[in-house]
C-alpha cells in the first residue's frame, strides 16, 4: 500500500509534469474511482483550469487548481503517471488529464479502493481530511509527543492509525519501532520521555531517508530488506524475526532488539 513516501512520490510526479500546465481534457475510462463526482463534473469543473503547487498530507494529494481542488487518495494500488497523450493506455489507466505542452497525467489504479474527489473549497477539504492527525513528515516533536500519548492500546496501532498521525502504513510502522527498539505491541501510555523521544527521532530520519527513494527501501540494513525472507533475521544483530498480526496487519520485528519493557 502506498505510504507517505510513494504519495510524497506522486506529488512529485504532479508537480513536474502538470505545475503551470492548463487542463485541455480529461477522459474517465472508469467512474467507479470518482467520488461525490460525476465524470462531466469533474470535465466541466477542471477543463480549461490550470494546475498550481500540488499538497501532500499523509497519504492524501491535493491538486489546486485556483478553483476546484482534485483530490486524491491511492488506495492499495494506485498511483500517478505522465505520459504523452500518445502512449498505449494500460488496462488499469482510470483517468487521463491532457495537459497543454504535450503532457499527460494519467490515475492508474488496479484494485480502485480509493480514488479521486472535487473539493469546491477550503469547506470541502477540511471535510474530506477533518480525520486527519497531523502529517508525519511535518509534525514537530511536542505534537508528536502529545498525539500519541493521547491514544491508549498498542503502539504499532496507533502509529498506523491515519487519525493520530498521518501518513504512516504498515511498514513504515515496523521499520521506526524495529530502529527505535520498541516492540510493536508496547503500550502507548508506558512510553518513557527517553522513548518518546527516540521514537521521534527515529522516525524523522526513517522519512528522511524513504522518501527520496519514493517507498520504504528494501534495504539490506533495513527490517524492511528482510521482512519477507524465507527465514527472516534481524540485519542488526542476526536474529531471527517474529511475526504476528496486530489490527490485522502483518507485523514483524526483532526480540532481541525490540525486548519486552
Amino acid at each position: 500500500m502506498p505510504e507517505l513516501p510513494d504519495v510524497e512520490g506522486f506529488r512529485q510526479v504532479l508537480e513536474s509534469c502538470a505545475r503551470g500546465r492548463t487542463v485541455r481534457r480529461v477522459d474517465v475510462r472508469d467512474a467507479g474511482v470518482l467520488h461525490d463526482v460525476s465524470a462531466r463534473g469533474l470535465r466541466n469543473a477542471l477543463e480549461g483550469r490550470r494546475f498550481g503547487a500540488p499538497e501532500r498530507h499523509g497519504k492524501w494529494l491535493l491538486a489546486r487548481t485556483g478553483g476546484p481542488t482534485l483530490v486524491l487518495h491511492f488506495g492499495m494500488t494506485g498511483r500517478l503517471v505522465c505520459c504523452h497523450p500518445g502512449d498505449a493506455v494500460e488496462a488499469h489507466d482510470r483517468v487521463l488529464f491532457t495537459l497543454s505542452g504535450g503532457r499527460q497525467l494519467r490515475f492508474r489504479d488496479q484494485r480502485k479502493l480509493q480514488g479521486l474527489w472535487l473539493a469546491h473549497d477550503d469547506f470541502d477539504i477540511d471535510r474530506l481530511l477533518r480525520r486527519q492527525g497531523p502529517d508525519a513528515l511535518t509534525v514537530d516533536r511536542a505534537e508528536f509527543e502529545a498525539v500519541l500519548c493521547a491514544r491508549r492500546g498498542s503502539l504499532k496501532t496507533a502509529l498506523t492509525d491515519q487519525s493520530v498521525l498521518a501518513g504512516l502504513g504498515n511498514l513504515l510502522a515496523d521499520e521506526i519501532l524495529w530502529r527505535a527498539r520498541l516492540r510493536p505491541d508496547r503500550r502507548t501510555r508506558e512510553l518513557t520521555e527517553a522513548d518518546l523521544r527516540r521514537l521521534y527521532g527515529r522516525m524523522r530520519g526513517t522519512l528522511r531517508a524513504a522518501v527520496p527513494a519514493g517507498c520504504v527501501p528494501p534495504r539490506d540494513s533495513w527490517l524492511t530488506g528482510h521482512r519477507d525472507d524465507p527465514d527472516p533475521t534481524c540485519p542488526r544483530c542476526g536474529t531471527g524475526l517474529r511475526r504476528s498480526r496486530m489490527a490485522g496487519r502483518g507485523t514483524v520485528w526483532c526480540p532481541r532488539c525490540q525486548p519486552d519493557a
